[in-house]
């Protein structure tokens, strides 16, 4: 049995698909946990208030982003090649594109569950508090939103670059 070490630079996006998909199945398990369940219901999830930050923001995100794209990044960076007959145009955008979207994703799950968390239990415990939380609720969502973009946008560069290129010699 050969082993093929041809790809190893695309082994990080299966790493980090795989814990998230462990992540998030984790997660779902436990929001559905009758005590979780009715203190999520309890501060509106999934519909509207805080609890919508945790389910099903931060749940989907981690699933969708952190395994379903993800995974999707890595084997388009795998069978673009095959396909086109190109070589990938750069082995250093592909791993900006992982690490860029990994931490934002990251970055975006933690922010939805912090906040979820604190302003939850601000609702229930000192209403007056929501608004003094939530005030710092944008900036750093949309810093983590920032930073996964700019991986998605370096994935879509290198893929359009590849595309632009000419092929490779045999």
């Amino acid at each position: 049995m050969s082993l093929n070490t041809e790809h190893p630079h695309l082994v990080k996006f299966l790493l980090v698909s795989a814990v998230s998909f462990f992540i998030g199945a984790i997660h779902g398990m436990l929001q559905v946990l009758p005590p979780i369940r009715a203190w999520l219901d309890s501060i509106g999830s999934p519909y509207g208030g805080p609890g919508h930050m945790i389910d099903p923001l931060a749940h989907a995100h981690m699933n969708l982003v952190g395994g379903v794209v993800i995974l999707a990044m890595g084997t388009s960076y795998y069978l673009l090649p095959i396909f086109s007959g190109k070589s990938i145009y750069s082995l250093r955008l592909v791993n900006h594109s992982l690490w860029w979207t990994a931490t934002g994703q990251f970055y975006f799950y933690i922010t939805q569950i912090v906040f979820g968390v604190w302003e939850g239990n601000a609702l229930l415990n000192d209403p007056q508090m929501m608004p003094h939380i939530h005030h710092y609720y944008g900036p750093i969502v949309a810093s983590s939103g920032i930073i996964m973009a700019t991986g998605f946008c370096i994935y879509l560069v290198n893929i359009l670059l590849t595309v632009a290129s000419k092929p490779r010699s045999t």
